[in-house]
């Protein structure tokens, strides 16, 4: 039985990947801020102020996966959130190598969740792994710490190192979803701007299957786009959104004006538009279980996932 550490365990991708890893057979253990003896993994204590972890969490572990930040969208982006937002990726990173390399057995492969937001703002241009980078906003400025901060890992722990550029996660139990879907109780849905920015979405189950791809194939290295490859406008997303729950709703517009208003530079989060493919994982073999958005709400809705 192989032994998989995941730091961020509890977030929304953390809690469904130790599920299908449990059910998979694999054992599962998380670290915590806080001692949780009550948790439904074995729970080790860290601490990145303090520059600490229990290294007993270590103990047998053969895959070490990152999955530890600050919501991009759970708060406004102010000065100092947004250094948490940075940090909590950053430091995580750099205390989890820290301690890697004191490891007498070290584990088979480091892997982490990085995002697409690295991209920028491209309309509609098609991005895969092999295109450039984005020049401008906070959320590129985020991504290029936090990917650096992965490379430097790669080359300091001396194992095998992989990480997924992660889209716009659908579950039910979190994210972006239910925050659409909530509309819809009044009969209305919203699309942001004039919906033209695309969208590149994934089936939560999706990602944790590439996560475990990564884990399994020791030739899977570096950094991998984790979306569905069939991307959406944000208008025809929510269009098709309604249908997929058998709603009737009036599909309406949120003025750009009236989210920048509200939300500030973090606007970004809904109104950049990112057309990407993953062309890396499907190189790799990755066969997805939901390629179509409308497939992919249905078994959402029907398993409460």
């Amino acid at each position: 039985m192989s032994k998989v550490l995941i730091a961020g365990g509890t977030g929304l991708v953390g809690t469904r990947l130790s599920e299908i890893l449990t059910n998979s057979g694999y054992a599962v253990v998380h670290l915590s801020r806080k001692k949780n003896p009550k948790a439904k993994y074995p729970t080790f204590v860290w601490n990145t102020s303090k520059s600490f972890i229990d290294e007993r969490a270590f103990e047998g572990v053969e895959y070490i996966i990152n999955l530890a930040g600050a919501g991009i969208a759970d708060s406004l982006w102010t000065k100092s959130r947004k250094k948490l937002i940075i940090d909590s990726r950053v430091e995580t990173t750099e205390l989890l190598t820290s301690y890697i390399q004191k490891l007498e057995t070290k584990p088979k492969a480091y892997l982490a969740a990085a995002a697409i937001g690295i991209y920028g703002d491209r309309g509609d241009e098609e991005l895969t792994e092999a295109s450039t980078i984005g020049k401008d906003g906070f959320l590129v400025e985020s991504c290029i710490a936090w990917e650096n901060a992965i490379r430097i890992a790669g080359e300091q722990n001396g194992i095998r190192t992989a990480a997924l550029r992660v889209g716009v996660v659908l579950s039910t139990q979190g994210g972006a979803l239910p925050k659409m879907m909530l509309p819809m109780n009044f009969f209305t849905a919203s699309y942001f701007g004039d919906g033209q920015q695309w969208y590149s979405w994934i089936h939560i189950d999706d990602v944790c299957r590439m996560f475990i791809q990564l884990m399994k194939d020791d030739s899977l290295e570096g950094f991998y786009n984790a979306t569905s490859p069939n991307p959406l406008t944000n208008k025809d997303l929510t269009k098709q959104l309604v249908k997929a729950l058998d709603k009737k709703a009036l599909v309406i517009p949120a003025p750009s004006a009236a989210l920048r208003l509200g939300m500030g530079e973090m606007a970004d989060v809904v109104l950049n538009s990112n057309k990407i493919f993953p062309a890396r994982m499907e190189m790799a073999g990755f066969e997805f279980a939901f390629p179509e958005f409308k497939a992919a709400i249905r078994d959402l809705k029907a398993k409460k996932i």
